[in-house]
């Protein structure tokens, strides 16, 4: 049986570790065994994140919602619960992003949820 050297792999191993470090602090983007666990830890905060950017991006909306909703005397759960009611059915990203960039559309599906919880 041949011997077999092992060399090509783990070099080519080690490059990809590294390249994927690139950008890291100090040893973590140099040495491969400090690289290697980054690398790791890099992709756990990575895989959290996506799904808290999520929760995040959400709350923001309702933030946003709440406080222009306020604006025109309603709270965030009085609004919601007026579109619900007159089943409007709009997200909360197309409503804060009205409530941002359109207060008068934003106004006027105000004013339709703010009837809809005073006839119910």
């Amino acid at each position: 049986m041949a011997r077999v050297k092992r060399g090509v792999q783990a070099r080519a191993r080690h490059k990809k570790v590294l390249k994927q470090a690139k950008g890291h602090y100090g040893a973590r983007s140099r040495v491969y065994r400090v690289a290697k666990q980054s690398v790791i830890k890099a992709g756990q905060y990575a895989y959290r994140d996506r799904r808290q950017r999520k929760r995040q991006f959400r709350a923001l909306w309702i933030v946003r919602i709440n406080a222009a909703a306020r604006e025109l005397g309603l709270s965030y759960s009085c609004f919601m619960a007026g579109l619900k009611k007159a089943s409007i059915e709009i997200d909360r990203k197309v409503l804060s992003d009205l409530a941002i960039f359109d207060k008068p559309a934003f106004a006027a599906i105000a004013e339709k949820a703010k009837a809809a919880v005073a006839t119910h």
